[in-house]
Formats: C-alpha cells, structure tokens, sequence
C-alpha cells in the first residue's frame, strides 16, 4: 500500500497536470487566469490545513507566484531532512513552472494591446504617403518618358525647332534636298541663319521623319519649318521662289523673327529687305 507521502505527492502532481491543461485549452484572458490561480491557492492550503499532515505547504499570492513556507516531515522519521525540503522546493518549482506556461498560453490567446501612444504619435503622416505616391507616379512617368522611343523623338524635335526660326530637315544625299537648301542658302540671306538637320546622320533621324509625318503630314525630305509650322518641300520652295513670294512667305510665318533678302538681282546684288 502506498504511503501517505506519496499519496499526497501523486495528488499533487495530478491537481498540478489538470491546471496545466486546463490553462491550455481554455480562452481565459491573464485577468481570469489570475483569479483561476488565486482560487486553486487558496483550495490547496485549505485541503493543507484540513489534512494537517506533512508536506510542503504552498502559498500563492496575488500575483500568482508560488513559495515553499516551510517543509514537513514526509518520511514520519520524526525529523525535517533534506529530502523533504528537496522535494517541497521540487513541487514548488514544477507549479510555477506550469502557472507560467499557462499564462504564455492566455497571453498569446489575447487579443493584441495597441501601440502605446508615445510610440505612435509623429511617425509618419497621410501627407507624407501622398507626398511619396505622388513622386512614384511621376517618377514612374518619366522612367516610361525615357523609355518610349516616341516620347524621345518628340523632345528631340521640339529640342531642334528651338535652334532657329527656320529649320530644314533634309538628307544629305536627297537631291531634293539639295535643290532647296542651294535655294534657301545660297539665293538668300536668311538672319538668324536656317538650322539644317540631316536626318540620315541624326541618331534618330528615323524617329524624327516618323514624328513630323505625324505633325506635318509631309513624310518625305526635304520639310522646311518655320516657327514649327511646314511650308512644304523642295516644289514648294522653288515655286514661291519662282512667283517671288518666298520672302513675304517666310517673313509672314516668322512672325517678325526672321530678316530675310535675296543676295543678287539681275543687275547685282542687292540691298535691304525685301
């Protein structure tokens, strides 16, 4: 037949394993824990007290801590030995560390506590997530800017139109090309001088006979722009020159941009604005 002090130690350790579970499997926040803790306290010195036998008598307090107040004869040697308090420090031990466990387990069922405000307050701001979409949108406009050959040809060409009022698109080996340039250059004296483009020597001169097709509506060479308007090819140029208007033509779109005179007459050269 068993001894009493392994009766008691075997009721111990059981009370101690259904604690254990019970904290496990319940959803009881640290509040209902504590109360749960505080009642098996007071439930196991009551039975202590009532049996008044030997064994460790545990105290728990209110914060749920466990300690051994004194060790009792359980061996009935008539004597507290080390054995006994061994194992009194033992049981403590082993129900504090299931009261831990159980806490652990409530705590990580808990729902979780907000920031305190101290660490909340002045960390970042809707304006500053605006402010930085804002720069990621246009950052991601002009990454896509860079990377569309149209785009490019476009600011490329407006870069061109800028060098003179009158800007020449040609290839240097159009003969076309080469009649109106002899034309604009070597007839006339044009202040500020024509900006010539040769297109097939252009690092996008594909590109950029693509996008005056699409401005213009003239794919071909020579396109002869003043103030980015076209006023047409080479038959166009030799025709006005031929009726005399190229001048009045050339003044009219330039906008008072342009000085232009032709540099020899029949009888010479000639002087002024015509």
């Amino acid at each position: 037949m068993p001894s009493a002090r392994r009766v008691r130690f075997l009721v111990m350790v059981g009370m101690a394993v259904i604690v254990t579970t019970l904290f496990f499997t319940s959803k009881f926040g640290s509040d209902e824990s504590r109360a749960f803790q505080d009642f098996y306290g007071k439930t196991v010195n009551a039975m202590e007290r009532k049996r008044g036998s030997g064994g460790a008598q545990i105290i728990m307090d209110g914060k749920g801590a466990t300690a051994v107040s004194e060790a009792k004869d359980k061996d009935g040697d008539g004597s507290v030995g080390e054995d006994d308090v061994q194992q009194a420090k033992e049981m403590a031990e082993r129900l504090r560390a299931a009261e831990q466990r159980a806490k652990d387990q409530a705590n990580a069922k808990a729902p979780l506590k907000p920031d305190a405000p101290s660490e909340v307050v002045g960390v970042g701001s809707s304006a500053g997530g605006q402010n930085r979409k804002l720069k990621d949108k246009e950052a991601s406009a002009d990454a896509k800017d860079e990377s569309d050959p149209a785009s490019k040809a476009e600011a490329a060409l407006n870069e061109l139109l800028r060098k003179s009022p009158v800007v020449v698109f040609s290839k240097s080996y159009c003969p076309y090309s080469k009649r109106a340039k002899g034309v604009l250059l070597e007839k006339y004296t044009i202040d500020p001088a024509p900006y010539i483009v040769e297109l097939d020597e252009h690092p996008m001169g594909k590109e950029l006979q693509a996008k005056l097709g699409e401005m213009t509506g003239r794919s071909t060479v020579p396109n002869i722009m003043v103030n980015g308007k076209s006023i047409g090819g080479s038959d166009e140029i030799n025709e006005l020159d031929a009726r005399k208007t190229l001048i009045d033509k050339i003044k009219s779109m330039g906008n008072k941009r342009v000085s232009m005179k032709e540099r020899f007459g029949k009888n010479g050269p000639k002087g002024g604005d015509q």
